[in-house]
């Protein structure tokens, strides 16, 4: 018997027939003998259409109205899960954040949880109970309704785990598992059995959509094992843990993560000056532009070239930057691409591995894909490249690194 908290996306209770599936499910668990707590998401297409009615009335809404009217998807979804347990036999009953009591601060839209108060949870548990939960939402120290942000309902399934000690995470969606790549690119890509949370949160971080960053975070902070599996399939999934130090053989690469949804900015020209990158960046940071490679090469005369990237729709927003910063500072011309891609190899094993790099550049090279940035970290390497050849390096990383095969479930 294990205490199990269970968290539902917006897609796997999109419509009553698939509450009433996710009810036999959750039924079948706790007719096992397990404690289960469910965390749903609003159904599916729910939170755009309270946006468009609140777009109809206000071009801009207040913060914390748009959270009093998002934050009700989340609550059709549980009273129509927990009807659907009872209509099982299956004692059941819903909670919205504020009566679960999950304390955020006051950042609307955004807000970051600060505690649980987990023992009304545990009452209901300790009475046979199957608790639902509205992911998404809680409730700041003056009883307003807040929202998480983007990925909110997975940080909720994570916060409540970590509050009861759940023996485990359990996040079902429209995927069976953690791949080394994208199904949709490479055919040969395998759902892994197991994956670290460093890994993880590399793989999210670089572009993989399985999973939010905050959740994992969350989970590695607690020590919540998370598990990712489908909804709509049977399977084991994918279990996210810490490194297991006892393993015998641990694979050099365990992923392979891209994101096209990178743009590139070169200011040339730039005074070889103390404070030089300061004066560019910091302008940048300030209009809340996420910059994420950076690479500064010296040039002739005390000049230099100062090349980052930064998210495609801000692009054009950081290029009418820096060509104001080019003036002030007496650079030379400014020079945005957005058709550019990031590919990167992930792995703890490439901790203890010698020359990983250099394979993932041989493989490059011998598909004529020419590198023009380089971003490394202990358990990662990421190159930027023309996106016409996204696919193509992709591939060939994930054979390079016999991903088809090493450290993968055969039976997926």
């Amino acid at each position: 018997m294990a205490l199990l908290v269970q968290k539902f996306g917006g897609t796997s209770v999109g419509t009553t027939e698939r509450i009433e599936a996710v009810a036999d499910k959750v039924c079948r668990f706790r007719s096992e003998g397990h404690d289960v707590v469910v965390v749903v998401s609003a159904m599916s297409g729910e939170t755009n259409r309270l946006i468009a009615l609140a777009n109809d009335i206000m071009e801009e809404p207040t913060p914390r109205e748009m959270d009093v009217l998002v934050s009700t998807g989340e609550q059709v979804t549980i009273a129509l899960l927990s009807m659907a347990l009872q209509k099982r036999g299956c004692d059941a009953r819903s909670y919205t954040g504020g009566q679960v009591r999950i304390l955020t601060d006051n950042s609307h839209n955004k807000a970051r949880i600060r505690d649980i108060d987990a023992h009304r949870m545990q009452e209901d548990l300790d009475a046979g109970r199957v608790i639902v939960v509205a992911g998404f939402q809680g409730v700041d120290e003056h009883g307003n309704i807040t929202t998480l942000g983007r990925g909110g309902s997975d940080t909720t399934a994570v916060a409540l785990a970590a509050a009861l000690k759940a023996d485990e995470c359990q996040i079902y969606t429209d995927v069976d598992g953690v791949y080394t790549t994208d199904p949709r690119v490479v055919d040969s890509a395998r759902r892994l059995d197991r994956i670290t949370f460093e890994e993880m949160l590399e793989m999210a971080s670089l572009g993989s959509k399985v999973l939010q960053i905050r959740a994992v975070e969350f989970a590695g902070k607690y020590n919540v094992p998370l598990r990712v599996l489908s909804s709509f399939v049977e399977g084991e999934g994918t279990l996210i843990t810490f490194e297991d130090d006892t393993a015998m053989e641990q694979p050099v690469v365990s992923g392979i993560a891209f994101n096209r949804d990178e743009a590139k900015l070169t200011i040339s020209g730039v005074p070889d000056t103390p404070g030089s990158a300061l004066s560019i960046l910091k302008p940048i940071s300030d209009a809340n532009i996420e910059v994420d490679m950076i690479v500064q090469n010296v040039g002739q005369d005390n000049k230099t070239a100062f090349t980052f990237t930064v998210n495609r729709p801000d692009l054009k927003r950081a290029q009418d930057i820096l060509r104001r910063i080019s003036d002030e500072i007496g650079a030379g011309e400014v020079i945005g691409d957005s058709k550019i891609a990031k590919v990167s190899i992930v792995g703890v094993g490439m901790r203890s591995h010698a020359g990983v790099a250099t394979q993932m550049f041989e493989a490059l090279s011998k598909e004529g894909i020419n590198i023009q940035m380089i971003s490394t970290s202990e358990i990662k390497v990421s190159v930027v490249i023309d996106e016409k050849y996204l696919e193509l390096a992709v591939r060939a990383l994930h054979s390079t690194f016999g991903l088809e095969s090493v450290g993968v479930d055969e039976n997926a």
